[in-house]
Protein backbone atom coordinates (compact mmCIF):
# COMPACT_ATOMS: atom_id res chain seq x y z
CA UNK A 1 0.00 0.00 0.00
CA UNK A 2 1.30 3.44 -0.96
CA UNK A 3 1.54 5.94 1.87
CA UNK A 4 0.01 9.38 1.65
CA UNK A 5 3.44 11.03 1.57
CA UNK A 6 4.62 8.79 -1.27
CA UNK A 7 1.39 9.45 -3.20
CA UNK A 8 1.88 13.18 -2.77
CA UNK A 9 5.43 12.94 -4.11
CA UNK A 10 4.18 11.05 -7.16
CA UNK A 11 1.52 13.68 -7.87
CA UNK A 12 3.98 16.56 -7.44
CA UNK A 13 6.46 14.97 -9.85
CA UNK A 14 3.66 14.46 -12.40
CA UNK A 15 3.08 18.18 -12.57
CA UNK A 16 5.43 19.86 -14.99
CA UNK A 17 6.47 23.47 -14.84
CA UNK A 18 5.96 24.41 -18.48
CA UNK A 19 8.04 27.58 -18.23
CA UNK A 20 11.19 25.51 -17.70
CA UNK A 21 10.76 23.54 -20.93
CA UNK A 22 9.69 26.38 -23.22
CA UNK A 23 12.09 28.62 -25.09
CA UNK A 24 12.34 32.32 -24.35
CA UNK A 25 10.57 33.12 -27.64
CA UNK A 26 7.70 30.76 -26.82
CA UNK A 27 7.26 32.35 -23.40
CA UNK A 28 7.19 35.80 -25.04
CA UNK A 29 4.51 34.60 -27.48
CA UNK A 30 2.40 33.36 -24.57
CA UNK A 31 2.82 36.70 -22.82
CA UNK A 32 1.71 38.53 -25.98
CA UNK A 33 -1.25 36.18 -26.32
CA UNK A 34 -2.27 36.90 -22.72
CA UNK A 35 -1.95 40.64 -23.31
CA UNK A 36 -4.20 40.38 -26.37
CA UNK A 37 -6.83 38.55 -24.31
CA UNK A 38 -6.60 41.23 -21.63
CA UNK A 39 -6.97 44.01 -24.25
CA UNK A 40 -10.00 42.26 -25.72
CA UNK A 41 -11.62 42.04 -22.30
CA UNK A 42 -10.95 45.71 -21.55
CA UNK A 43 -12.09 46.81 -25.02
CA UNK A 44 -15.35 44.92 -24.53
CA UNK A 45 -15.79 46.44 -21.06
CA UNK A 46 -16.00 43.04 -19.34
CA UNK A 47 -14.77 42.66 -15.78
CA UNK A 48 -12.25 39.90 -15.23
CA UNK A 49 -14.36 38.35 -12.46
CA UNK A 50 -17.45 38.30 -14.72
CA UNK A 51 -15.55 36.69 -17.60
CA UNK A 52 -14.10 34.08 -15.24
CA UNK A 53 -17.56 33.15 -13.93
CA UNK A 54 -18.95 32.88 -17.47
CA UNK A 55 -16.00 30.67 -18.48
CA UNK A 56 -16.35 28.46 -15.41
CA UNK A 57 -12.86 29.21 -14.12
CA UNK A 58 -11.57 30.97 -11.03
CA UNK A 59 -10.46 34.58 -11.09
CA UNK A 60 -6.84 33.65 -10.31
CA UNK A 61 -6.92 31.34 -13.35
CA UNK A 62 -8.21 34.24 -15.46
CA UNK A 63 -5.36 36.38 -14.15
CA UNK A 64 -2.88 33.67 -15.10
CA UNK A 65 -4.38 33.38 -18.59
CA UNK A 66 -4.01 37.13 -19.12
CA UNK A 67 -0.43 36.94 -17.83
CA UNK A 68 0.40 34.25 -20.41
CA UNK A 69 0.91 31.42 -17.92
CA UNK A 70 1.97 28.36 -19.93
CA UNK A 71 0.37 26.01 -17.40
CA UNK A 72 -3.21 26.91 -18.35
CA UNK A 73 -5.03 24.44 -20.55
CA UNK A 74 -6.14 25.36 -24.04
CA UNK A 75 -9.71 24.54 -23.03
CA UNK A 76 -9.59 27.12 -20.25
CA UNK A 77 -8.21 29.73 -22.63
CA UNK A 78 -10.86 29.02 -25.28
CA UNK A 79 -13.69 29.18 -22.74
CA UNK A 80 -12.31 32.45 -21.34
CA UNK A 81 -12.02 34.09 -24.77
CA UNK A 82 -15.55 32.90 -25.63
CA UNK A 83 -16.85 34.33 -22.35
CA UNK A 84 -15.38 37.73 -23.27
CA UNK A 85 -16.36 37.79 -26.95
CA UNK A 86 -18.62 34.93 -28.03
CA UNK A 87 -17.73 33.59 -31.45
CA UNK A 88 -14.25 35.11 -31.53
CA UNK A 89 -11.64 32.72 -32.88
CA UNK A 90 -8.02 32.62 -31.79
CA UNK A 91 -7.05 33.88 -35.24
CA UNK A 92 -9.36 36.90 -34.84
CA UNK A 93 -7.81 37.53 -31.45
CA UNK A 94 -4.25 37.38 -32.77
CA UNK A 95 -5.08 39.58 -35.78
CA UNK A 96 -7.08 41.94 -33.54
CA UNK A 97 -10.07 41.78 -35.90
CA UNK A 98 -12.63 42.44 -33.18
CA UNK A 99 -14.46 45.77 -33.71
CA UNK A 100 -14.01 46.67 -30.04
CA UNK A 101 -10.24 46.25 -30.39
CA UNK A 102 -10.23 48.42 -33.50
CA UNK A 103 -12.17 51.12 -31.64
CA UNK A 104 -9.77 50.91 -28.68
CA UNK A 105 -6.76 51.20 -31.00
CA UNK A 106 -8.32 54.24 -32.68
CA UNK A 107 -9.05 55.81 -29.30
CA UNK A 108 -5.45 55.23 -28.15
CA UNK A 109 -3.93 56.75 -31.29
CA UNK A 110 -2.18 59.97 -30.40
CA UNK A 111 -2.99 62.85 -32.69
CA UNK A 112 -1.17 66.11 -32.75
CA UNK A 113 -3.30 69.16 -33.21
CA UNK A 114 -1.56 72.20 -34.55
CA UNK A 115 -3.07 75.64 -34.56
CA UNK A 116 -3.38 77.09 -38.06
CA UNK A 117 -0.92 79.77 -39.11
CA UNK A 118 -2.02 83.37 -39.73
CA UNK A 119 -1.99 82.78 -43.48
CA UNK A 120 -4.22 79.75 -43.09
CA UNK A 121 -6.56 81.73 -40.81
CA UNK A 122 -6.82 84.52 -43.39
CA UNK A 123 -7.63 81.95 -46.06
CA UNK A 124 -10.44 80.61 -43.90
CA UNK A 125 -11.79 84.08 -43.07
CA UNK A 126 -14.92 84.85 -45.09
Amino acid sequence: MVSFIKLREIIVTMKCNESTILTHDQLQELKLFGERISRLRKARGVLQADAAVRAGISRPTATRIEAGDPGRSLGQVLRYVDAIAPGTSLLDLLLENDPALKALREKETVRRVRLPSEAQMKKLDF
